[in-house]
């Protein structure tokens, strides 16, 4: 049986260039399936609010520590400064204490679904699968038609019957945590409504912090403008969306008659070495959302206008670099039982103050990322997205970029990544957060 009618997160848009935000991170009950839950909110609400940009805007966001830890803001996938007040991950901000931020978008941004969520070091998994995180929206200088243009966030989390969410495992942070609780826009199995003949634009988030998602919408037509944070050259048709941890897709719906249920169907990501009690992935499909379409039927829109990515492929190289992504035992033997597993790139694990990868400002490099280990890895790089060349042996026909992309296990991944307009220091990391918090991130500086 579906629930109550999607609803959507608040959204605060920009006015004269300019869109000033405060955001207040403390723990909230929030309605879950008939339960209370003491989540992680920002503002009090599941999801936070959505930001609504565009290009060459300013966005300046106080926000205020009401949680018991450290915590501070990432904005995911946007392109913008690492350094000072902007996109600055190395900042700390103490409970009760408020800090400022401020993000000059550049003119020439690329439009499309972003977010942001908490990235303080070792706190990042427990506090984004707590429910701290929020899309970000930069909009097209040319409007897409559309009917409508939802924002879909999918998110997980656990919690028993008093509210209380559940404290990760040393065995859930080794796997990667995955809630027995899956959300859209923090409901439970909601239900949508349509026209047939409308054609909206989902805007879909994956912020769970470790969980794949491959989502089906069965009888309906999709069609894909790009993931993260590029387009495709022409919209893709397809029949099924797969989002790693922190990926995001742009997605026309067009509206056929009929009830439709929005599922994710369960993924394999592979299973740490030596640990016993199954594979590290969801257990069985998901409802999200049902979809009823019925009603007169809309006149048709316009066809989606073609895109002209950037292709690095034939650019010159000014180096290639390689990072090993590897998992290993800091317990017993090697073998990680008995003590926490080791998350490392290229042998180390994250140190903030150790400079990783030094880059020339303005370069062109084609990176391989290595993983050694029996699971798979969400590689994300912070600032400067990526072009895909080759995943896993497959190589990439047409322009497409990404700021998470994945790297299966015991094989490689290639992209290749121009860092225009920034210099400053940011991070690496694997996507599946609790990894990350482990010691699975890098830094880099451009200069």
């Amino acid at each position: 049986m579906s629930g109550s009618k999607l609803t959507q997160p608040k959204v605060l848009r920009s006015a004269n260039g300019v869109l000033d935000v405060s955001l207040t991170a403390s723990q909230s009950p929030v309605s879950i399936g008939g339960t209370t839950v003491n989540a992680l909110t920002y503002g009090g609400s599941l999801p936070g609010p959505t930001l609504l940009v565009n290009p060459g805007d300013t966005v300046r966001v106080s926000i205020t520590n009401r949680l018991d830890d450290p915590t501070n803001l990432h904005t995911h996938g946007l392109h913008v400064s690492p350094d000072g007040s902007s996109d600055n991950v190395f900042r700390r901000i103490e409970p009760g204490a408020t800090a400022d931020y401020r993000y000059e978008i550049p003119r020439d941004h690329p439009p499309g679904v972003f977010w942001y969520h908490p990235h303080h070091h070792g706190m990042a998994a427990e506090q984004v699968f707590g429910g701290l995180y929020g899309a970000i929206i930069v909009e097209d200088p040319t409007p897409i038609p559309a009917t409508t243009e939802p924002v879909l966030i999918v998110s997980d989390m656990t919690f028993d019957s008093s509210g209380t969410i559940a404290t990760a495992s040393q065995m859930d942070r080794m796997r990667g945590r995955e809630g027995s609780t899956v959300l859209l826009n923090g409901q439970l199995d909601a239900t949508m409504t349509a026209h047939p003949g409308d054609r909206e634009r989902w805007r879909i988030v994956n912020a769970c912090t470790s969980r794949y998602l491959d989502l089906r919408l069965d009888g309906q037509s999709l069609q894909l403008l790009g993931n993260d944070s590029g387009r495709f050259e022409k919209p893709r048709t397809v029949t099924a969306l797969t989002l790693m941890p922190g990926n995001r897709a742009d997605v026309l719906v067009t509206m056929a008659a009929g009830t439709s249920v929005l599922q994710a169907l369960p993924m394999d990501r592979g299973t740490p070495a030596g640990m016993r009690g199954g594979a590290a992935q969801s257990t069985g499909t998901v409802r999200l959302a049902t979809l009823h379409v019925s009603g007169a039927t809309g006149s048709p829109l316009p066809s989606p206008p073609d895109s002209s990515p950037r292709d690095l492929r034939s650019a010159p190289l000014a180096g290639t670099r390689s990072l090993t992504l590897a998992m290993g035992g800091s317990g017993m033997g090697g073998s990680g039982m008995g003590g926490m597993m080791g998350f490392t790139i290229d042998g180390r694990a994250f140190d903030a103050g150790r400079v990783d990868q030094l880059v020339k400002a303005g370069s062109v490099e084609e990176w391989t990322i290595i993983n050694t280990s029996p699971m798979d890895h969400p590689f994300h790089l912070h600032v400067w997205p990526m072009q895909l060349i080759e995943v896993g042996g497959r190589l990439s026909e047409t322009p497409t970029w990404q700021d998470v992309v994945n790297v299966p296990a015991r094989s490689r991944t290639r992209v290749r990544i121009a860092f225009d307009d920034f210099t400053g220091t940011a991070v690496y990391h694997c996507h599946i957060l609790d990894h990350e918090d482990n010691g699975m991130m890098g830094v880099i500086s451009v200069a």
